[in-house]
């Protein structure tokens, strides 16, 4: 096999600035809403080839890049193009809500009859959703995956859990059940908003056996949220409150709670005790 295009030095310098623009800019999920292609045939060290081009067509394929053919005479998407943007996509459709932080944009050499721009959005995904005005409570939209396995160790499920909940899951369990033909099995199930589908979907794929994933779109109704910190003898606490009047419920977070256990020595309880009774005194203050 030889590189041709993909293989020079300016494609190279391509991949590696593409990379290191994205390492800089800590992005962590990349949406293709469709990347534009054109119509006709292109020539290169191969001969005359038809547009896209085997490596692009391939390239699609194998990645599911959304592809949108126009009648524009030209190759608008190169394997290189093609190649960094396999890479780099976690999905095809934008989040439901958004704001814009940064835009770029690129413009090409050539002279279509329509500008040979590209532009890219930087976007920031609001983490709390939005109040509901019936009331005290806030509702939103979460998604559950789950997948049934019956030949996955203790320790492969113990280190799933750990990675999907360090990578964005809302909350990840797993429990028994019994499978086809008798067999002893277990359920994982995965709570996740739209934006971290990818990424909870690519760690089952990858730490356990399952080969299919089920995925469910639902609406909760939960409680506002909001922290504060409690003055204790072991130092400030992060609590959160949840809800208002008789619907609040307050509970010290637990990594507070336990750094400051370890800091000082003490049993857990104790400061969770300092934490709960520091919120009373508010109260009665």
């Amino acid at each position: 096999m030889h590189f041709h295009e993909v293989g020079a030095i300016d494609s190279i310098i391509d991949i590696v600035a593409a990379a290191v623009c994205f390492d800089d800019l800590d992005i962590d999920e990349v949406v293709f809403t469709s990347i534009t292609e054109g119509s006709g045939s292109v020539r290169c060290q191969h001969g005359v080839l038809p547009v896209p081009v085997p490596a692009v067509a391939g390239i699609a394929q194998a990645y599911g890049l959304p592809l949108r053919i126009t009648q524009r005479t030209g190759e608008l998407v190169t394997p290189t193009g093609a190649a960094f943007a396999a890479a780099v996509m976690t999905k095809t459709e934008l989040p439901r809500e958004y704001t814009i932080s940064r835009i770029g944009l690129g413009a090409g050499k050539r002279e279509y009859t329509i500008p040979s721009i590209l532009r890219a959005m930087l976007l920031e995904v609001p983490e709390e959703p939005r109040a509901d005005t019936a009331g005290n409570d806030t509702s939103d939209v979460i998604y559950k995956l789950e997948c049934d396995v019956d030949d996955c160790t203790g320790e492969q499920l113990g280190y799933a859990m750990e990675r999907l909940m360090n990578s964005g899951a809302r909350e990840a369990h797993f429990g028994p059940v019994y499978m086809k033909k008798g067999r002893p099995g277990w359920e994982i199930t995965v709570i996740c908003d739209e934006d971290h589908i990818g990424k909870m979907e690519d760690i089952l794929f990858e730490e356990t056996t399952t080969i299919g994933i089920r995925r469910q779109r639902m609406e909760r109704s939960i409680l506002t949220r909001r922290m504060v910190k409690a003055q204790t003898a072991y130092g400030e606490i992060a609590v959160k409150i949840s809800g208002e009047g008789r619907r609040e419920r307050v509970h010290p977070e637990y990594g507070s709670v336990a750094e400051a256990a370890r800091r000082c020595g003490v049993p857990f309880g104790t400061v969770y005790d300092a934490a709960m009774e520091a919120m009373r005194e508010t109260e009665r203050g």
